[in-house]
């Protein structure tokens, strides 16, 4: 018996098996079909995928056998990745000096043998599609011809999984990112707040004590502080409302009456009494992640609330419940929207630079937390809008 050598570059071949995490592998469906359909094609009773490790032969699928490894030093796959040629074809191989006193012969009755190279997108010979009998025999030109198409099949499923190996370490990686920033932004939130709020009572007790001891210039210098503060709290709460807004999804679905939730947002955004609301809806009531829903729509009314300079503010809000959707649509006759803002619109820290009614400038963090939770309800949210006429806010959630 003559072992198969190994290949020259069988550190980075090795290396290339590896990375697709197969060794060790429970038997998959999608392997063991190819192999099943293999031993049909070819008549053969045994069909094999293997791959070359170290010191063994791992069957990754095995048709017609009882174990999944042999030793590489016996293994008629070892001699086939050493090939040039892209099907290794042995009639009898108790007339080929490398397996006289082989145990896959002697004891198995491995006579004939033709294995297919299994070549990944780099070039490496990972292992074989083989096919096995107990008698000598030759191979149809249509049966090499599926053994090799089969071959690539095998790749492709190798290459498959790789790629969603890739994706979950990816997507652990970004949660774990995400669990960060959700950490950082919590501690920054109370780090600053607190001495933020001191910075904003020292302002007001020190305008209040010497209101008619300081010039003009003077006090509009605490104004500006105090304005500046504000600024500072809202962009603050508004990092960490968007890093826990994945939070308020697992709070569940409940039973939302339409006509409460509509005098809620009323009493939450409109408590001036500034705007007219006209109401819509096709159902009475629900089912939602009320928390959720009403932060969005929070968001969205005091928006249109804040950025309108009209005498009258008139906001419509219509829903319709769809067969596989809830649908909202919010309507406003504010300022509307620049043009060029509104591809960008829902992008973190984007913000227009226009001044609400209040003199104040959003912090670009509202309307991004609104579409993040929008999505993890399993909707998508639009905007269309001219400047001067007013603004239309439609999105979705989803019912399942």
């Amino acid at each position: 018996m003559i072992a198969p050598i190994f290949p020259k570059n069988e550190k980075h071949r090795q290396i290339a098996v590896e990375k697709y995490g197969l060794l060790d592998t429970l038997p998959e469906e999608s392997y063991d079909n190819i192999t099943s359909i293999m031993s049909y094609i070819c008549d053969v009773p045994i069909s094999l995928i293997t791959l070359l490790d170290k010191d063994r032969n791992f069957l990754k699928s095995h048709h017609g056998i009882p174990f999944n490894e042999s030793p590489r030093e016996i293994s008629f796959c070892g001699h086939a990745i050493n090939s040039d040629d892209p099907i290794t074809i042995i009639t009898d191989s108790r007339k080929d000096e490398r397996f006289k006193g082989n145990p896959l012969v002697d004891d198995h009755q491995a006579i004939f043998y033709a294995g297919a190279q299994l070549i990944d997108s780099d070039g490496f010979k990972l292992g074989t599609l083989c096919v096995y009998d107990t008698k000598p025999r030759e191979l149809t030109s249509e049966q090499k011809d599926a053994l090799l198409a089969m071959s690539k099949q095998v790749v492709n499923l190798f290459e498959q999984r790789y790629q969603n190996l890739k994706l979950t370490q990816l997507s652990d990686k970004l949660e774990k990112r995400n669990e960060d920033l959700k950490k950082f932004a919590s501690v920054v939130s109370h780090d600053l707040k607190s001495p933020l709020a001191n910075i904003i009572s020292l302002t007001e007790l020190l305008e209040d004590d010497n209101k008619d001891k300081l010039n003009e210039e003077s006090l509009q210098y605490l104004e500006y502080l105090k304005t500046s503060s504000y600024s500072l709290r809202d962009y603050i709460d508004g990092i960490l409302k968007f890093y826990k807004s994945d939070d308020i999804i697992k709070d569940g679905k409940t039973e939302i009456q339409i006509n409460h939730l509509l005098e809620e947002l009323k009493r939450i955004t409109d408590s001036e009494h500034k705007a007219r609301f006209n109401i819509s809806a096709n159902v009475e009531q629900i089912f939602a992640n009320e928390t959720a829903l009403m932060q969005i729509l929070i968001n969205l009314i005091t928006n249109a609330i804040k950025y309108n300079s009209k005498p009258e503010i008139v906001i419509d809000i219509a829903i319709t419940d769809e067969e596989n959707f809830y649908n909202f649509v919010i309507k406003d006759n504010g300022d509307g929207i620049p043009k060029d803002f509104l591809h960008k619109i829902f992008d973190l820290f984007t913000v227009v630079g226009v001044e609400d009614r209040y003199g104040n400038v959003g912090t670009g963090i509202g309307l991004a937390t609104v579409k993040k939770i929008v999505k993890n309800l399993g909707g998508a949210i639009s905007v269309t809008s001219t400047k001067g006429v007013g603004s239309i806010f439609t999105f979705s959630i989803s019912k399942t």
